[in-house]
């Protein structure tokens, strides 16, 4: 698999934990709250791995908020790991994170609830058989955590198909008689939301629906250092699986997340591209240059590669963000010290190719 899910990947540790876990647990929780938050978290003495860089209150907040009748709604700029929390959340909190829904301008209320086998529904009429469960109807059938990304590019009539779920905790089918046609929620079902703040053509949630969930904003990692690390972490492990054998130069990468943060916080509005320089796009740019360096080359990459692969970065919203790309270049880079930030520099030429 290109990229396992959450309880594949880490599925010792939920093992370990789940095996020496004895505090108590919300009703149909795989582990306990507290053990969930190490699982996101870590626990450097437990041998637990840290997953989510970002401030443990805000996944303690955002597990006890599963714990009662509220939907979790995550809320923040892309790129800033929501999904991965939610993915992180749900493996803990379920055992499996892949009950998801992506929304989008074409998601109906079939892919969130249910839909039906045409054939036998034909051949059979309404049945238990004919029904094609959808992840909601699953996660409420299985007392499970339901993921759904980017909810706010969805239809607000689809969005709102919601409420009702969240509220009585039971889907109705209509076309089954008798028990059949009421499925009730059982005991860990909650829903976890996603959304960002820079997208445009979102809709705008309805107040009832804003209701229904608790709402945790995730901000973007405040510090070098540590947007540095995950940045080398994340992309050596990328470049591994891409068959790269030259680990990413720490120097380098220096280079690459301390552009990305310039970027990201110029003053002025001139200055800062629309499109979104996050943790997220500085993982998959330093993913490039080091396959870029390695396949090309033979070698771990180096500050030119940077500005050819910063370029498609910087170029998916706006033309302008080129120029402001340019601007970056040429008056701020030559600014900084060092080697790496000079060869930066140099390199600003290549943006006149694109």
């Amino acid at each position: 698999m290109q990229r396992p899910p959450a309880e594949v990947r880490h599925a010792d540790e939920l093992a370990e934990l789940r095996a020496g876990d004895t505090d108590p647990r919300p009703p149909g929780w795989q582990l306990s709250l507290r053990a969930a938050l190490r699982f996101v978290v870590g626990d450097p003495d437990a041998g637990i791995s840290r997953k989510f860089v970002g401030s443990p209150s805000l996944v303690e907040r955002a597990l006890v908020t599963l714990a009662t009748n509220r939907g979790l709604m995550l809320v923040g700029e892309p790129g800033t790991a929501k999904s991965l929390l939610s993915e992180l959340i749900a493996a803990a909190v379920s055992g499996t994170s892949t009950l998801t829904v992506q929304g989008g301008a074409a998601t109906t209320e079939d892919q969130i609830k249910y839909s039906w086998n045409y054939a036998l529904l034909v051949s059979e009429g309404p049945s238990r058989r004919s029904l094609v469960p959808a992840p909601m109807l699953r996660g409420m059938a299985e007392g499970r955590i339901v993921r759904f990304e980017e909810i706010t590019r969805c239809p607000l009539e689809v969005q709102d198909c919601l409420l009702s779920l969240l509220s009585e905790r039971v889907v109705a089918v209509p076309e089954l008689d008798g028990d059949d046609g009421m499925v009730f929620a059982r005991q860990g079902f909650n829903v976890i939301a996603t959304a960002n703040t820079r997208d445009r053509g979102v809709n705008e949630m309805s107040a009832a629906l804003k209701r229904r969930f608790n709402f945790e904003t995730v901000f973007p990692i405040p510090d070098l250092d540590t947007e540095l690390a995950l940045v080398e972490a994340e992309s050596t492990a990328l470049l591994r699986e891409s068959g790269v054998e030259r680990a990413p130069d720490r120097d380098l990468l220096e280079v690459l997340v301390g552009t990305f943060r310039e970027l990201r916080g110029a003053p002025g509005q001139d200055d800062r591209p629309s499109a979104v320089m996050s943790t997220a796009e500085a993982v998959s740019t330093a993913h490039a240059v080091g396959l870029r360096g390695w396949f090309l080359r033979g070698e771990a990459g180096n500050a030119a590669d940077i500005v050819s692969c910063l370029a498609g970065t910087a170029a998916k919203d706006s033309p302008e963000d080129l120029a402001r790309l340019r601007r970056f270049l040429e008056q701020q880079a030559r600014l900084r010290r060092g080697p790496q930030w000079q060869a930066l520099h140099d390199a600003r030429h290549l943006l006149d190719q694109r």
